[in-house]
């Protein structure tokens, strides 16, 4: 595959997806870098903010298998990745596999559940293996994981641990529409009274597994210079050095962000990164992995504001 048919492929998910869900352009752009680089996305906004539909309508026009878990406080490990469990006609264990085994999976509210349970993801998420009664079992080579969560609820809910955070590539904020596509949801969808579902709104697959694992492989061949390889270790090391900043970001997030900026080149056309590629990218692969200092929570500091101050302060190369 070459990189014009990489770029054209993005286009029609987002064209099929833009079928049913109004607006929200940063947010499926962000998710086809995820896809192509291999990372998983955290969606967080209010609710009514089309985050399950926007997760359903991408995985159809992909073509992949979709599956979803709503996220409660009752929720078991076993609930997610399955069990062995006894036949009693047959007097043997069989293996009944929770709804991980899936290719696109949506965590719906994944903060409302407890971390023993999230926990469950991490393996998964990470190694694309889930391991029932000491053997493992594969995942497809396409899982990705779509999760949201609600910043609006306090009670009742259990934030993400750093090391949960830390598997996802993304943490986009899903924002209230604008008035123009405010109005242009209540006029569409407003008429509709049945279950709003992408079949419904005509997104057709327009991808396959085979397709984007080409994809994928020719992202894996965008040309990264050394320039811009020290600039995203400038980046990643500046996390560390800033006084507002109790924790900084890992080796991983850099290499992650190498990575998708790979991914969001390709996507744009292009077979190399530049640095505008790497900006772009770096606050939603920031944000959920640094943790302010009390002294800047106290002054009200939000870690957008210091990720923001580390990107205009150290220079991209030119």
């Amino acid at each position: 595959m070459r990189v014009e048919e990489v770029q054209a492929l993005g286009q029609a998910i987002k064209q099929e997806v833009a079928r049913a869900v109004v607006g929200q352009e940063s947010t499926i752009d962000l998710m086809l870098v995820a896809l192509f680089s291999g990372g998983h996305i955290l969606l967080e906004g209010p609710p009514g903010t089309a985050k399950t539909l926007i997760a359903h309508s991408f995985a159809h026009a992909l073509g992949l298998d979709f599956g979803r878990i709503q996220f409660t406080p009752d929720l078991m490990p076993g609930d997610i990745i399955g069990a062995n469990l006894f036949n009693f006609q047959t007097s043997q264990f069989s293996l009944t596999r929770g709804p991980i085994f899936t290719e696109l999976l949506l965590a719906d509210e994944i903060n409302r559940t407890p971390p023993k349970t999230q926990a469950a993801l991490l393996e998964a998420m990470q190694e694309r293996t889930v391991t029932i009664d000491g053997e493992s079992l594969a995942l497809s080579d396409r899982f990705m994981v779509v999760a949201t969560q609600n910043p609006i609820e306090q009670q009742g809910v259990y934030p993400l641990p750093e090391a949960q955070l830390d598997r996802f590539l993304f943490k986009q904020s899903v924002d209230y529409p604008s008035a123009a596509e405010e109005r242009k949801i209540v006029a569409t969808h407003g008429a509709r009274t049945h279950a709003m579902t992408p079949q419904a709104w005509g997104v057709v697959p327009v991808a396959d597994a085979a397709r984007i694992a080409e994809a994928i492989a020719m992202v894996n061949g965008v040309r990264l210079v050394d320039e811009v390889i020290d600039y995203i270790l400038a980046l990643i090391r500046g996390t560390r050095d800033v006084a507002d900043l109790e924790s900084g970001a890992s080796p991983r997030a850099g290499a992650m962000l190498a990575g998708a900026a790979r991914a969001r080149a390709a996507l744009d056309g292009r077979d190399f990164v530049i640095p505008d590629d790497v900006k772009a990218l770096a606050p939603a692969l920031l944000r959920h992995r640094l943790i302010l200092s009390p002294a800047a929570e106290i002054d009200g500091r939000r870690v957008e504001d210091v990720v923001t101050g580390i990107i205009d302060t150290i220079e991209a190369p030119r």
